[in-house]
C-alpha cells in the first residue's frame, strides 16, 4: 500500500507542476459503509468517518482527470439483521480501509471553479484504484489479500460558491473482485446472496471543497474565449 501511496503522490506532484493552470485541489469528508456477506441490501448501512484529499486536471469544461486518496471504515455484524441464519451464523468484522484510485470525470454541464459563482452541474465518475482493508473477523476466515484492486463509481453534485471555490455533494460504490474482507466465502443460504454478485462492496457519501489555487487563467486570453462561451 506504501509503494501504491508513493506512486499516486508522484503523480500528484507531476500533475500540479506541468498543469496548475488547470488544476483543482480539493478535501473532503463524509462516511464509508460496507456491502456484502453480511449486508446485502442497506445502502447507508453501519457508516463511519472517511476523509481524503484529491487533485482535478481539467481537460476541457466538461472532462477532468482525477486522483483520490481516501481514509476510511468498514464494520458489520449479523446480529443487526433479523433472520434466523444470520443471527444462528452470528459473523462480524470491522477495520479500516485505505483507498487511492484515479477517475475519468464527466460534467453534464460545462464548468470551471473560476465560473461565475452559483455555476453548477452533476457530474458522473469512473475509473481504476486500489484499496487496501485491514478487517478482522469474528469467524474462521482471515482476510488473507488485504490488497486488492477496485472499481471505483460515482455520482456527483458541483457548484461554486465564491471566486475559485466550490463544493461538491458526492455518493459512489467501489466494486471489489474480492469475497473474503468480510470474513465470509459464499453463503451458504440460497436466500442471502449478496446484491450484485457475491464479491463485496463498499461506498462512501460525503461533501467536497474544492479550490484553484493557480489565478493567472483569468488573463489568458484563450481561457476568457472558452469561459465566456460558456457564460452566454
Amino acid at each position: 500500500m506504501k509503494k501504491i501511496t508513493g506512486i499516486l503522490l508522484l503523480i500528484l506532484l507531476s500533475l500540479s507542476v506541468s498543469g496548475q493552470r488547470s488544476a483543482d485541489y480539493g478535501i473532503y469528508g463524509g462516511a464509508t459503509s460496507y456491502l456484502g456477506d453480511i449486508n446485502t441490501s442497506r445502502l447507508f448501512y453501519r457508516p463511519l468517518p472517511a476523509g481524503g484529499l484529491f487533485y482535478r486536471y481539467n481537460l476541457n469544461p466538461r472532462q477532468s482527470i482525477r486522483a483520490n486518496l481516501l481514509i476510511g471504515g468498514l464494520q458489520a455484524n449479523d446480529l443487526d439483521f433479523n433472520n434466523n441464519f444470520q443471527q444462528t451464523r452470528n459473523s462480524s468484522f470491522s477495520g479500516p480501509v485505505f483507498e487511492g484510485a484515479v477517475q475519468f470525470e464527466f460534467n453534464f454541464l460545462p464548468y470551471s471553479t473560476q465560473g461565475k459563482r452559483w455555476n453548477y452541474t452533476p457530474y458522473i465518475a469512473t475509473g481504476v484504484g486500489a484499496a487496501y482493508l485491514n478487517t478482522g473477523s469474528s469467524t474462521t476466515l482471515p482476510n488473507d489479500k488485504p490488497l486488492q484492486p477496485i472499481i471505483p463509481i460515482s455520482l456527483g453534485f458541483k457548484v461554486n460558491i465564491y471566486k475559485n471555490l466550490g463544493i461538491e455533494a458526492e455518493y459512489g460504490f467501489r466494486k471489489t473482485f474480492y469475497d473474503k474482507f468480510d470474513g465470509l466465502k459464499d453463503n451458504v443460504d440460497p436466500h442471502h446472496e449478496a446484491w450484485l454478485h457475491n464479491n463485496d462492496w463498499y461506498s462512501f457519501a460525503g461533501i467536497a471543497f474544492t479550490w484553484k489555487i493557480y489565478n493567472k487563467l483569468v488573463g489568458c486570453p484563450a481561457f476568457k474565449d472558452v469561459d465566456e462561451s460558456r457564460r452566454r
